[in-house]
C-alpha cells in the first residue's frame, strides 16, 4: 500500500512523461509492444555440439535463450522493471516462467515453473536450475506452489473465483498480496517464456498479463530456412536455418532506445553463446 511492495522499489526518479504514461496506458494490453525477432542458429548449432562433443553437455535452445535473458536483465535493469497501480517498480530479483506439458499429449496435464536468479550465473549454471524444475515438475504425480494455489481457487463455484480473484487482483493493485502468493504466482514474473519450438510451431504474439507483474513475454518458435544476404557488395546469397522469436514488452518500462540496445545485446548472446561462460562479478543496480 502507498506504493509499498513485496517483490519491488518503487522508482521515483524518473523521466516526467515516462511517470505520465502508466496513467494514460493503465493496463499492459493498453502498453504491449509486439517485435519480431530473427536469430540465426548457426552461432547456436555450433556450440551445443562442441559443447556435447567436448565436455558431454546436452545444451538446448532454451537452455541458451533463458540464459541469453537472465544476462540481459542482470546488465539492462530497466528491462526489469514493472508497473502497478501507475507506479514504476524496479524488481528485486531476476525471475523466469515457463510451462512444462508432462507428456506431449492432448490429455496430459501442465504446469508452471517459475526460477529465480540472482543474475550472476553463467550458461551452465542456469542450464542446471532449469533441468532439476523440469525433471522435477513433469512427473505425473508432481504438484509444486503454483499448482496448490490453483486448486485451492478453483475448488469453489465459478461465481467464488471470479470474487476470489478479483479480490487477489485488488490486494495486488495495492500491495497487499502475501509474499507466499507472490512467491508461487507465475505472473509475477521478470519474463516469461513460451516455447512454441517444442511442439512444432511457429513464434506468436503472445499477451502480456493484467494480472500480476509480467512486462516480457516471449515466444520461441520452430526454425527454418531462409534465404539470406552474405555480402551486399558482392551480391551473394545464401541459406541460413534461422528461429523467429516473438517478443511482447511493456512500453511503460523503458523509453524505445533502452529497449532496442538491450535486446541488440540479446541477440549477440544468441549468437555467441561462449560469451555467456563467464559469470558476473556483479549485475548493474537500477536507481533508486
Amino acid at each position: 500500500m502507498f506504493g509499498l511492495r513485496k517483490d519491488g522499489k518503487r522508482i521515483k526518479t524518473i523521466d516526467p512523461l515516462m511517470k505520465m504514461v502508466p496513467h494514460i496506458m493503465k493496463t499492459r494490453n493498453d502498453a504491449m509492444v509486439m517485435m519480431p525477432y530473427d536469430i540465426n542458429c548457426k552461432g547456436l548449432d555450433e556450440y551445443i555440439f562442441a559443447k556435447r562433443h567436448e565436455d558431454n553437455i546436452r545444451l538446448n535452445y532454451m537452455h541458451i535463450l533463458i540464459a541469453s535473458f537472465v544476462r540481459v536483465l542482470a546488465l539492462r535493469p530497466k528491462l526489469n522493471r514493472f508497473v502497478v497501480n501507475g507506479r514504476v517498480f524496479k524488481r528485486n530479483n531476476i525471475q523466469i516462467s515457463f510451462t512444462v506439458k508432462k507428456t506431449l499429449l492432448d490429455t496430459a496435464d501442465e504446469t508452471t515453473i517459475k526460477l529465480t536468479f540472482d543474475g550472476t550465473e553463467n550458461i551452465f549454471e542456469v542450464k542446471q536450475k532449469i533441468d532439476d524444475a523440469v525433471m522435477e515438475n513433469a512427473r505425473e504425480s508432481a504438484v509444486n506452489g503454483t499448482d496448490k494455489l490453483a486448486k485451492l481457487l478453483t475448488v469453489v463455484p465459478n461465481g467464488m473465483i471470479k470474487i476470489a480473484v478479483g479480490f487477489l487482483m485488488w490486494l495486488d493493485k495495492h500491495g497487499m498480496l502475501s509474499k507466499n502468493i507472490l512467491e508461487v504466482s507465475p505472473f509475477h514474473t521478470s519474463l516469461f517464456l513460451t516455447n512454441m519450438k517444442s511442439i512444432k510451431m511457429g513464434y506468436v504474439y503472445h499477451h502480456c498479463y493484467n494480472f500480476g507483474t509480467t512486462s516480457i513475454f516471449v515466444s520461441m518458435g520452430k526454425e527454418n530456412y531462409q534465404p539470406i544476404v552474405l555480402d551486399a557488395d558482392e551480391n551473394t546469397f545464401g541459406v541460413a536455418k534461422i528461429m523467429k522469436v516473438g517478443m511482447v514488452i511493456d512500453e511503460r518500462i523503458c523509453d524505445g532506445l533502452y529497449n532496442s540496445n538491450s535486446l541488440r545485446e540479446f541477440k549477440k548472446y544468441m549468437e555467441d553463446p561462449y560469451v555467456l561462460e563467464q559469470k558476473l562479478d556483479h549485475k548493474t543496480e537500477d536507481q533508486e
